[in-house]
């Protein structure tokens, strides 16, 4: 594991707050604050979040001594020759040699790792998000394969860059997990800075070739193949669970299901009750989810009864500019369920610290059941909204109405006034609509 702090979220976002501050101090004069003389240095803001990651790995090293934690640096397997719920034996190569360990319980973490699709990474000219978060200058023009959460983004930092980007994205529309408005918002925005977006395109693999810096591929799109050129490709078409070469054929019973990520129940227990699982490696996809899975196992293991997960509750946050966050059902999967839907939106427009802040893109829209008004889903796009998704994921918890979180007061000026505008819309009711 450890994707997020190290080559995941966390040195992303700090490259997302430079692009952001980049766009920011750009438009200075809207704010009275004029500099002419504005650039970037990307090789300070590749030293910033190397500094960001090495202070927050410490700060973990830190906590696993202060509670006693045994770390062993080294490659894990699971040792043959235990059976079903049994004590696990696992093996361990260091550095200096062999260790072997046994426990009652066993927790699954070992992460994820980028989707190739069969590209020949080389680090430079082609490259996944592992790659791309080492290098210490930026490509004049980069074709991004993918057009979800990580491709997204990317896009959004290198075009405030100044990097040439080119979107390929095999589905027909872009953030194919997220409410069609809101990925159709997102796409008209990015358009807008410059971005091309080609969706229904199939890459072939074979066709790529690097030559005098260059990168060339074809991708099918609808009848016709299509040839795109850049410096660099990054691929971000997804994430793989890493299982081989842990051990799991010899506990039969620890299941692989779609996408080859590990069965688990609502507590992390795998088909095997001495094996867990949590994190990418269970589907999980996100770091939050795996903290959350973590303890829910933890819990269970030690018999404190926790509640189960449920991914109905976690909140999706994608770092663009603006930015997307959602949780719980959106309309389309609310309808396919079987509910009667009424729909809630609002503008950013509308809101004074929108006005405020200078940035004024975006809407909320709110899902609930017609039927009794209960909160089904919420979807974000705007400034900071992952900052107050949460909000909404409380709303989900405790199965409030639509009317009672119009009816929770938010303080005057901020963002999340946007909220309950958005409630009040769904009964048609908005106060600055």
């Amino acid at each position: 594991g450890g994707t997020c702090l190290h080559r995941g979220c966390i040195p992303s976002k700090v490259y997302l707050r430079s692009a952001e501050l980049l766009d920011a101090v750009r438009r200075g004069q809207e704010f009275g604050i004029v500099a002419p003389e504005v650039k970037l240095d990307f090789a300070l803001v590749h030293a910033r979040k190397e500094k960001i990651v090495a202070n927050l790995y410490k700060g973990v090293q830190g906590l696993l001594k202060k509670h006693g934690v045994a770390v062993y640096a080294g490659t894990g397997a699971i040792e043959p020759g235990t059976g079903y719920g049994a004590p696990v034996q696992v093996r361990v190569q260091t550095a200096t040699g062999e260790e072997r360990l046994t426990a009652p319980r066993l927790i699954l973490a070992t992460g994820s790792r980028p989707k190739t699709l069969g590209l020949p990474i080389d680090g430079r000219n082609i490259m996944t998000s592992d790659e791309a978060l080492e290098q210490t200058t930026l490509p004049r023009s980069v074709i991004i394969i993918g057009a979800g959460a990580i491709g997204m983004e990317w896009a959004s930092l290198y075009a405030d860059f100044g990097v040439e980007v080119t979107v390929l994205e095999f589905l027909p529309r872009i953030l194919p997990t997220e409410d069609e408005e809101i990925a159709a918002e997102l796409e008209k925005l990015m358009r807008r800075r410059g971005v091309r977006i080609v969706t229904g395109a199939a890459v072939e693999p074979a066709s790529v070739r690097v030559a005098d810096g260059q990168v060339t591929l074809a991708a099918r799109v609808g009848p016709q193949l299509q040839e795109f050129t850049a410096e660099a490709v990054l691929v971000a078409a997804g994430r793989e669970p890493v299982t081989e070469g842990i051990g799991l054929e010899h506990r039969p019973a620890v299941r692989l299901g779609r996408g080859g990520f590990v069965e688990v129940d609502g507590y992390g227990r795998t088909g095997d009750p001495a094996i867990y699982a949590i994190g990418d490696v269970a589907g999980g996809g996100l770091a939050h989810v795996a903290y959350h899975q973590g303890i829910i196992a933890m819990e269970h293991i030690k018999g404190l009864n926790p509640e189960p997960f449920s991914m109905k509750r976690v909140p999706r946050c994608i770092f663009t500019r603006p930015e997307v966050a959602s949780v719980g059902m959106t309309e389309a999967e609310a309808r396919a369920a079987g509910y009667s839907v009424k729909v809630g939106r609002f503008p950013f427009r509308g809101i004074g610290k929108a006005l405020v802040h200078g940035s004024v893109d975006g809407f909320v829209k709110l899902v609930a059941d017609a039927d009794g008004g209960i909160l089904l889903g919420a979807h974000l796009i705007g400034p900071e909204v992952t900052n107050y998704v949460s909000e909404a994921g409380l709303a989900l918890l405790a199965n409030l109405t639509a009317e009672e979180l119009a009816t929770t007061i938010h303080p005057h000026p901020t963002l999340s006034e946007v909220l309950g505008e958005a409630a009040l819309a769904v009964e048609g009711r908005a106060i600055h609509a």
